[in-house]
């Protein structure tokens, strides 16, 4: 089937296939375009990943039991408070030593944030400090969660995991992610390197717990640092790891992994994994050792890495490229650093951070806030000379088509809804649709006749977008 298509004078001609599929079930779910699983066709139009912006620095880790290898952070929207928990330890060594301890932050903002002195646990003779968990080996990695599980008791809202390959990992639990208990004596996991940030959630895409840990690719300790995945439906009881499948692209050393269901759609899981580049030397030793770097932290780069996943042991690595580069400076140019922190927070409707740590090994050590567009980590650009993309088959289920997006000033987006076989539906035709123009986080399409789509909610349909200069990054029908 051949179909005609114009936009501001852009004419394109687009070649429907003809046979038939199974429609993707989407209802009224919000659908970033990080992944091509809705994409059927597309003529010139790129898949790109964004950047996100540098902000201030939310912390420097500057008190006697934080330190330089300050590490392992989480980041956790509760209603309208956010809360920090990282690793603190001022000097190096052995994983899992005494002197790793679990510490918390917060803020009102997401922006500005305050290290509560909480008096739970004694440092150098006094309890004027922010420290919450202090039980190594447990604190070498302590990764806290809020249990998204309907069913989860109140006394532990917050339940986190932590360990080493000699211990195991081992189950907490926390009314208010401040004051933590031990779930069980026993860990709960046995089967992993463990050697790295390993982050729990409840999914409520899959109605279970899952767990995204490290392992290596060919041994405990060989090959590639890799990342695992086991489940459970208790929080206690857990399946064997089993490796991710990376879609058969380059191998590289992943060393955190990050992995957590966004917020707008927690059926897409988004990792921000830190891509570790062993021996590839930036700063010479001696560069190094003048911004106070052990010399053992000094040889090798790395930055953060974008995957996503749709649940089961599948990532999607569309995005080879850095997602978060090193800075300017051969400070962010050193072993460790740029690791992004577990957890992607809104801070208003329009936008959410991420955290980066900076300056690992150095006496400078500190966490940086990176903003951007919510829902913007990807998207479909079309260029100036305009483009088109085609939806598979899909059912919908909402009042309006919305839509996050933004065009340049001579830019815009028509959207037709046609036939699972890609004839127009009447009404909702590209010569029926108004130009979308501008940025927008949501913005319903209109056609001639209104943006009402509830007559064909659970129809089996296709969407046809003809762009110029414009990035779509989201689509929901609500």
């Amino acid at each position: 089937m051949r179909l005609r298509c114009c936009l501001s004078g852009l004419c394109l001609l687009v070649l429907m296939p003809a046979f038939a599929q199974d429609p993707l079930v989407l209802g009224n779910q919000r659908e970033l375009l990080v992944d091509q699983y809705l994409l059927e066709s597309m003529d010139a139009i790129q898949h790109v990943l964004n950047t996100p912006t540098p902000m201030n620095v939310a912390i420097k880790f500057d008190q006697p039991w934080e330190g330089r290898y300050c590490g392992y952070v989480t980041v956790i929207k509760d209603g309208e408070d956010y809360k920090l928990f990282y690793r603190g330890i001022p000097t190096s060594g052995n994983d899992g030593r005494d002197g790793e301890v679990a510490c918390y932050a917060e803020s009102k903002d997401g922006i500005t944030w305050t290290k509560p002195e909480l008096g739970l646990f004694e440092h150098d003779g006094s309890k004027a400090n922010n420290i919450i968990v202090n039980e190594p080996p447990y604190t070498h990695n302590f990764a806290p969660f809020l249990d998204a599980n309907p069913e989860a008791a109140a006394d532990a809202r917050y339940k986190a995991v932590g360990g080493t390959s000699k211990s195991g990992l081992k189950a907490f639990a926390s009314p208010d992610g401040i004051h933590w208990r031990a779930v069980q004596d026993t860990p709960i996991i046995t089967d992993g390197a463990f050697d790295s940030q390993n982050v729990a959630f409840w999914s409520a895409h899959e109605q279970q717990y899952v767990c995204y840990l490290r392992t290596w690719s060919e041994s405990k300790w060989g090959g590639f640092r890799s990342i695992s995945r086991c489940t459970s439906h208790d929080f206690v009881n857990w399946t064997t790891p089993k490796e991710m499948d990376f879609g058969g692209t380059t191998r590289e050393h992943l060393y955190t992994n990050q992995t957590t269901p966004y917020f707008a759609a927690p059926h897409i899981y988004i990792a921000l994994a830190a891509r570790f580049m062993p021996g590839r030397r930036v700063a010479t030793e001696a560069e190094a050792k003048a911004f106070g770097v052990e010399s053992t932290y000094s040889g090798d780069c790395s930055d953060s890495v974008f995957m996503s996943s749709r649940g089961g042991y599948q990532y999607d690595r569309t995005f080879m490229e850095g997602f978060i580069t090193p800075g300017i400076g051969l400070e962010n140019w050193t072993s460790r650093t740029n690791y992004t922190a577990r957890g992607i927070v809104p801070i208003d409707d329009k936008t959410m951070s991420i955290y980066v740590q900076e300056r690992y090994g150095q006496p400078t050590a500190q966490l940086r806030r990176y903003t951007m567009r919510q829902d913007g980590f990807a998207g479909f650009k079309a260029p100036y000379s305009g483009g088109s993309w085609t939806s598979k088959v899909l059912q919908l289920d909402g009042d309006a088509l919305n839509l996050n997006f933004s065009t340049s000033a001579a830019g815009g987006i028509k959207v037709e809804i046609q036939e699972a076989d890609g004839s127009p539906i009447p009404g909702y035709s590209l010569d029926d649709c108004t130009e979308l123009i501008g940025n927008h986080i949501n913005r319903a399409v209109q056609w001639e006749k209104g943006s009402d789509i509830k007559a064909l909610a659970n129809q089996s349909i296709r969407l046809h977008f003809v762009m110029k200069d414009a990035t779509l990054y989201a689509l929901q029908a609500k």
